[in-house]
């Protein structure tokens, strides 16, 4: 358990909130930021950091994991906090207008203002309805790839037909000492370009790819040692394995924050397009988890939430001074001391 004091505590570390915290640090306000996830970037991290992205500003192309190093880089100089690993509970409002935010395992975060940049939400796994899974869980069942050098050498099934599947299908197969991907269908849901190299994969024997089949069991006593897979939805095959990693996508949960006091929209905050504060002054919403009309779920769109955000927590971080707009070609970064 720790208590914490800073200025704005973000709930989110994915590419919006960490933009935040860049508008923030240009204000001389200082962040702490939290997430349930174990390391910043959000979906960007979790789900897809090989995925190319087109659509933000400068970038032709960037991959989702290097835009998430990139932010980092360009906050360093304001030195934020994090908490990782912990979702946040409860959020109480104090006398003086200043709020603490409690996480699930007892982090306390004294703060002048509530950024909510989570994203759709809390996320959880998209489980298979296989018995004992959760029996094998951190003991050979994953439902995410956080260090790929962990699977190195070792035999490895993965279950899919996204992005991530084929992704990490791809990346893996030259760490794995025996990687196999099992798909219920016939085609990809993922991008052609990478269903394609997985097919080739599998043809030059990088990859063992079992089609039309589903991981149907786990097997093991303390640590899993295989999974029977059914070919073609009929056929038992057993697979010696050191994991399974089923990757059928993430749920977004709107989690504890629904009983928070904000207004809500079919699992969204409404905010104002002022500031994009919501109904409980003091708590802001950026990003995919607001709403407002003409909402567009873009991440150059949580930028732009996020700036304006910022001038408006300038005023509750800094009531008796006056906000004087500065342009960065001008002033510079200044870090935080």
């Amino acid at each position: 358990m720790s208590k914490i004091t800073t200025d704005l505590c973000i709930v989110g570390a994915g590419p919006v909130g960490l933009f935040a915290v860049f508008e923030a640090g240009l204000l001389k306000m200082r962040c702490h930021v939290v997430d349930a996830l174990p390391a910043v970037g959000g979906q960007l991290s979790e789900i897809y950091p090989k995925k190319p992205i087109y659509d933000i500003p400068g970038f032709p192309e960037v991959l989702a994991g290097d835009l998430i190093k990139n932010l980092e880089q360009q906050i360093a100089p304001f030195h934020p906090t994090f908490t990782l690993g912990e979702r946040v509970e409860d959020l109480e409002k104090l006398e003086d207008g200043s709020f603490i935010v409690r996480t699930v395992d007892g982090t306390e975060i004294a703060c002048k203002v509530v950024v909510i940049a989570g994203g759709l939400g809390s996320f959880e796994p998209r489980k298979p309805a296989i018995e004992n899974l959760e029996k094998f869980e951190k003991h050979g069942v994953e439902y995410m790839v956080r260090d790929p050098e962990h699977f190195r050498d070792k035999r490895v099934v993965l279950a899919g037909g996204g992005d991530s599947a084929l992704d990490w299908a791809i990346y893996l197969a030259g760490l794995c000492k025996e990687l196999t991907l099992v798909h219920r269908g016939t085609t990809f849901r993922g991008a052609p370009e990478s269903a394609a190299k997985v097919l080739s994969m599998a043809e030059e024997g990088q990859i063992k790819l079992i089609l039309k089949s589903n991981v149907s069991e786990v097997h093991g006593e303390n640590e899993l040692e295989a999974v029977t897979v059914m070919v073609d939805n009929t056929t038992p095959h057993r697979i010696e394995t050191d994991y399974f990693i089923p990757l059928f996508g993430l749920v977004p949960k709107l989690g504890p924050i629904e009983n928070w006091g904000l207004e809500l929209d079919k699992n969204a905050i409404v905010v104002d397009t002022e500031a994009y504060s919501t109904n409980v002054p003091g708590v802001y919403a950026i990003g995919d988890i607001n709403t407002y009309p003409g909402k567009l779920k873009l991440i150059l769109c949580g930028f732009h939430e996020a700036a304006l955000m910022a001038q408006s927590a300038y005023n509750i971080v800094y009531p008796d001074k006056k906000f004087v707009l500065k342009y960065t070609t001008v002033n510079g970064i200044q870090e935080l001391q």
